[in-house]
């Protein structure tokens, strides 16, 4: 959106009289104050915008206020800005598709007479979509969400529905959740939403808080309903209009649900679904069920970089841009969006992902053949949507025929493939087709588009029914014809009579004011002024030339005009009759489309998979319950496809009971976030049924990513970073199992090292003892590496923890120049430094800061920089000033996991902030108390 404001001067100039401006403003004035719509007026050749929506355009879009006039006078002025075609469709892309904090409404009129005749929210784009799609694909399926929080005592169920008006399927579940709302920020990110519809009494609530913060988190936009909306006493009978099937089927969806059937109630009514009879018998309903997938939060998202982001230097940055490799106009990338929102956890269901995507992997012709194929698929669920809603035309019709006939393409190349999966190919692919393309379905409707439009005018542009298609319209195209060549054959005779050249100086034109005229030059008129004036009736003279009639062409050319009205009032009548019949189709193709978008996304991984400069490998998948998480060779695939990029790749083992959790040290830059995000990515990829950058994989299946890899401040809420830390880990620790998989950079850093590591250690043993979830910790607390010593279980020690290992990013020191080395391999054992001041020397500090640096360091942590790295930079071992006994640091230990459980617990999204440091310094106070135990637990009190 950096449109510069570099043509100013170009900007349509808004022309109103005195009249029409006080007109505009009387209506202007009549208008609801809403802080969220920007108002566009429609003034024909431009468009304008007003008041406090002109300054917003001005300054975000201009990046000028120079851009604003007044318009009025006096008290009544107000400021406006005038918008050309281009940069409104510019400005409405940005509000609906990028930004989320804005609704759209276009009006047309005049004076003070204006109506709404668009209104668009990020959720609901509505009559919008044809200038937001109009010369771009639709990417993503925005869904409206509908949530009615129910608050208890011991949390908070919440009713959910959704519609996603592309695909046109209503859902609705419901579940209990905790006070951070976890599972609503899973649903939201799963879905797709982009608007979420709340009672206005949850909105004013103590709780909304929470709820607030999620939806900020997941860039959705919160719109208020009233109460009295989330009633769901008639929906069943509304449902039994909307939705394909019986009566029964709705009952039985909607059944044992207490609050979903309010907030799919709510929705229906918001978008107005029953207001257009299209919607009728089109829809259909699902139970929406979050164990279906696997749950993503938005903290997931991010850190994975799953989705593209306008800060991306390339679209290789993020996942979906890497894998997006897709060929159909639009369908396949919705498709790729929605899978990695809501990857897979059926085993069986990942393997036939993988048997088909590995089939085109190892068949490079077919892979190759089918690609092409796609590219001449168009947007088939945009057109049948246009079909139902009765908005479309020919074109549609056309790009709809012209999708069907590579059908036997595709099915021809797929019968080709021999290999071992061609069972499922026949079974997934090739007996639909036959089904589709049988003279009962879609060769019915190609025969229809084939008789019915006159395919030859396509070249030129034209979209009309054939004449040979209907008697009456033949009839009159015939006669249209006759008349044509009676009026040529009076040309003719005129350019004879007149002794003028025919078509050099004697024109034939036609126009809306005359209908069929003669021209002439004005210099040719002086010659044949005299028959001019006696044999025919001059209509116009001007500087370009005179136009002149006789009777004959005046009666021939009235009568060309009402057979040309006859002809056009037919072809709209036939048109709207083959729409209709097209219309019927409409299910066939909404098969088609689910199976060929399926099968663009497949052939995108298969693509990636083979055409990248390291192959991929199929990974082998098992349950949640059974298994190892083993990825030799693993490379982070956006990071690698980076040109300036030689990866280095690493092996990551997470073993039951060995390495199920592993601590990872090492110096900043040495790569310990990019190796616990690519883990990541690799078993999200995994389990959206993509081949994987490693050489060899084996994953158990997850069936959540949690991630804390950094908290951005966020005093804006109040909120510093330190807390914001602590309610991301707050949230996973209430909501991990031991089937998800956890990945953790850098915490407890944003209070003191004592603090800070204390929560960490307490945190890191609550994971591996209570949740028992496969984690990747990344840390400069390396004195977090003595849990995996208790791994060792040794017989001083009062308690065994079971599967933590030490791992660290390599490094080399030069031991005359002391210049760190980077190598970016990570091995097992701890290592004891973070080579921050060799990290300081990279960014140029200055050199008497360097040794201070050293010399602090040296006093505090007792090192020199010969002790830290030996020249073959193998593992060290620490040098630490104070050791404690095993029992001591157990029961230490124990009392701080008891003090970050009772931290957990706290309510602190009900608290204001004095409250919440009440109650933490008296968990602090408590705790010191305890000391008296531990002295391993006093010296965090020193």
């Amino acid at each position: 959106m950096e449109e510069n404001f570099d043509e100013q001067n170009k900007l349509p100039e808004l022309k109103l009289d005195a009249k029409q401006a006080q007109g505009f403003l009387s209506f202007f004035k009549t208008l609801p104050n809403d802080p969220r719509a920007i108002r566009f007026f429609d003034r024909r050749d431009y468009y304008t915008a007003h008041g406090e929506n002109a300054t917003f355009i001005a300054k975000t879009y201009y990046h000028t206020t120079t851009a604003l006039r007044q318009l009025g006078s006096g008290s009544d002025a107000i400021s406006s800005v005038s918008v050309n075609k281009n940069m409104f469709e510019t400005m409405a892309r940005d509000l609906l598709l990028e930004r989320t904090d804005h609704t759209l409404e276009l009006y047309e009129g005049n004076g003070s007479n204006w109506k709404l005749v668009k209104s668009g929210t990020p959720g609901n784009l509505g009559s919008f979509e044809d200038i937001l799609f109009a010369n771009n694909e639709m990417q993503d399926s925005p869904v409206v969400v509908a949530l009615c929080p129910n608050f208890r005592d011991n949390g908070c169920t919440v009713g959910l529905g959704y519609v996603n008006l592309t695909k046109r399927v209503l859902g609705l579940t419901e579940f209990l959740d905790d006070s951070h709302f976890t599972n609503v920020e899973s649903a939201l990110v799963a879905l797709g939403c982009k608007e979420c519809l709340l009672p206005g009494e949850s909105v004013k609530s103590n709780e909304y808080r929470s709820l607030n913060d999620a939806m900020t988190k997941c860039g959705v936009m919160v719109t208020e309903r009233k109460k009295n909306e989330f009633k769901g006493r008639d929906l069943v009978q509304d449902l039994g209009r909307l939705v394909k099937g019986s009566i029964e089927l709705v009952r039985d969806v909607v059944a044992g649900f207490e609050f979903a059937p309010g907030a799919l109630s709510c929705i229906i009514s918001y978008v107005e679904l029953l207001s257009d009879e299209s919607n009728y018998g089109n829809y259909t309903i699902q139970h929406y069920n979050l164990d279906s997938y696997m749950r993503l939060d938005s903290a997931a998202m991010k850190a994975l970089n799953v989705m593209e982001s306008k800060s991306d230097a390339n679209k290789n940055f993020s996942l979906f841009g890497l894998m997006n490799r897709t060929c159909t106009a639009g369908m396949g990338k919705r498709l790729l969006h929605m899978w990695l929102k809501q990857p897979l956890l059926d085993v069986n269901e990942i393997n036939t992902r993988l048997d088909l995507v590995q089939a085109f992997v190892e068949d490079t012709a077919l892979r190759q053949d089918l690609r092409q194929h796609l590219k001449r698929i168009s947007d088939i669920e945009r057109l049948i949507r246009c079909l139902q809603k009765k908005r479309a035309s020919l074109v549609h019709i056309v790009k709809l025929y012209q999708s069907s006939i590579r059908l036997p393409y595709i099915k021809s190349a797929l019968e080709q493939y021999g290999g071992q999966f061609a069972s499922l190919i026949k079974e997934k692919y090739l007996d639909p087709l036959e089904r589709w393309t049988d003279d009962r379905h879609l060769n019915k409707f190609i025969g229809l588009v084939e008789a019915s439009v006159d395919l030859d005018q396509l070249e030129s542009g034209e979209y009309i029914i054939s004449p040979a298609y209907d008697s009456n319209l033949s009839a009159l195209k015939k006669e249209q014809e006759s008349l044509e060549s009676e009026i040529h054959n009076l040309h003719r005779l005129a350019a004879t009579d007149l002794d003028l050249a025919l078509d050099k100086a004697l024109k034939l034109d036609k126009g809306t004011q005359y209908g069929h005229v003669f021209r002439i030059t004005k210099k040719e008129e002086t010659k044949v002024r005299k028959k001019l004036n006696t044999h025919f009736i001059v209509l116009e003279t001007r500087k370009d030339g005179v136009k002149f009639t006789n009777t004959k062409l005046k009666k021939l050319g009235d009568e060309y005009q009402r057979v040309l009205r006859d002809y056009m009032n037919c072809q709209k009548e036939l048109v709207t009759r083959v729409v209709q019949t097209a219309a019927s189709f409409s299910e066939v193709f909404e098969e088609v489309a689910g199976s060929l978008s399926e099968l663009d996304v497949l052939l995108s991984f298969a693509d990636l998979a083979a055409s990248c400069p390291t192959l991929y490998t199929r990974p082998s998948i098992t349950p949640s319950d059974v298994g190892d998480i083993i990825l030799d060779g693993s490379r982070h695939p956006c990071v690698e496809a980076q040109d300036w990029v030689n990866f280095i790749p690493n092996d990551c083992k997470l073993v039951r009971e060995k390495s199920w959790f592993q601590i990872i040290t090492g110096p900043n830059m040495g790569g310990k976030s990019t190796y616990i995000r690519q883990v990541g990515v690799n078993i999200l990829m995994a389990q959206v049924g993509s081949f994987v950058p490693c050489d060899n994989a084996s994953i158990s299946v997850r069936d959540c990513i949690f991630a804390r890899v950094g908290a951005g401040d966020c005093q804006l809420r109040g909120v510093s970073t330190f807390m914001q830390e602590m309610l991301e880990t707050a949230s996973i620790l209430k909501g991990a199992t031991e089937k998800s998989l956890i990945i953790i950079d850098e915490l407890g850093r944003g209070t003191s090292t004592y603090d800070g590591f204390g929560l960490a250690w307490a945190i890191c043993e609550y994971i591996v003892e209570v949740i028992k979830a496969p984690t990747l910790f990344a840390t400069h607390f390396h004195e977090l590496t003595a849990l995996a010593h208790e791994n060792a279980g040794t017989e001083q020690s009062s308690k065994k923890i079971i599967g933590v290992a030490n791992y660290h990013v390599s490094a080399h020191i030069d031991s005359s120049s002391r210049k760190l080395t980077m190598l970016y391999k990570v091995e097992p054992g701890a290592c004891d430094q973070s080579f921050g001041i060799h990290v300081a020397e990279f960014a140029n500090f200055p050199e008497s800061v360097v040794a201070l640096a050293r010399q602090k360091a040296s006093e505090l942590e007792d090192f020199s920089p010969t002790e830290i790295v030996s020249n073959d930079a193998q593992e060290i071992v620490a040098k630490r000033k104070r050791e404690f006994d095993p029992d001591d640091i157990s029961r230490g230990a124990s009392r701080a996991h008891k003090f970050l459980k009772d931290f957990t617990e706290l309510p602190l999204d009900k608290m204001d902030l004095e409250q919440a440091l009440q109650h933490v310094s008296k968990l602090r106070e408590d705790l010191e108390k305890d000391t008296t135990n531990s002295s391993w637990l006093q010296q965090f009190f020193e």
